[in-house]
């Protein structure tokens, strides 16, 4: 039997994490650990400095799952190395190594916002894929956001999505992805019926309008805000921007090598302007 792990970085308490949780429940055992409060945009942090904390809890619909104290990278690293199933026992240590519980598959979601261009390098949803990369574990992530001219209800979104992640996950465990390869998905929050479909894609370009709010406390002391507009996105072809923009599903395949291969090769026959 297939072994998945599902997380978020809407806490253990995000609704779309149930309905994720219960879309996958029929291709193997699903555990669940995720945050014990929201990471959203806390990106890709190792909790280092300070112990973790993970405990059990009961879900509405009678399910047991797992509320971490750290980020969801801590969660999923938390549950490869295998603590949800490790004594009750402050002398007990987790071997590092191999993977303890032996998963299959880490899906993490579902994102109540699109994770889309650079979005990813902030995503604590995308960070927790990526940490399962690092472990060695093939991952998910799914997302999902507004499109202009379609309202749904939050439940229906959350179930649009959850269908497309029972369909990916069930396409990976079948045919595995390449090592160290993650998909990232965002599906638009439209009606079902109005999804046009899925598309392969890439990292598109994100804009962001940020401006700097400075305030005084009631101490006169400066503290300050990130505002401005929502953030915007260039739908060029190929792009996540393009698929959402026309009513698809993008689907980006994602690694952990930041490497710019072309340029290394420039620079190793040296056609960059610089010593060797």
């Amino acid at each position: 039997m297939s072994k998945i792990l599902v997380t978020n970085d809407d806490s253990i308490h995000a609704e779309s994490i149930r309905v994720l949780a219960s879309a996958l429940d029929d291709l193997g055992s699903v555990t669940v650990v995720a945050p014990e409060r929201n990471w959203s945009a806390a990106g890709h942090p190792k909790t280092l400095h300070k112990p973790l904390r993970m405990a059990p809890m009961t879900w509405p619909d009678g399910r047991r799952v797992y509320a971490c104290s750290g980020a969801p990278s801590d969660c999923v690293a938390l549950a490869i190395l295998g603590a949800p199933h490790a004594p009750d026992s402050s002398s007990t240590q987790l071997a590092a190594g191999e993977p303890r519980d032996g998963y299959d598959l880490v899906v993490s979601g579902v994102n109540d916002n699109f994770n889309l261009g650079c979005d990813v390098l902030y995503s604590g949803t995308v960070a927790a894929a990526l940490e399962s990369l690092v472990m060695g574990v093939p991952s998910l992530a799914f997302s999902t956001g507004p499109v202009e001219g379609f309202e749904i209800a939050d439940s229906d979104a959350w179930q649009n999505a959850a269908c497309y992640a029972r369909t990916l996950a069930a396409a990976a465990l079948n045919r595995p992805l390449p090592p160290q390869t993650m998909l990232n998905v965002n599906v638009p929050r439209r009606p079902s019926a109005q999804i046009q479909g899925l598309r392969y894609t890439f990292l598109g370009r994100r804009i962001y309008g940020d401006v700097l709010v400075a305030r005084d406390d009631p101490w006169g002391k400066p503290y300050y805000w990130f505002g401005g507009e929502v953030p915007t996105g260039i739908a060029d072809a190929g792009s996540d921007f393009g698929a959402i923009e026309s009513g698809y599903v993008s689907i980006s395949p994602l690694g952990i090598d930041l490497t710019r291969h072309e340029v290394l090769a420039d620079l190793s026959t040296g056609d960059w302007p610089l010593p060797i």
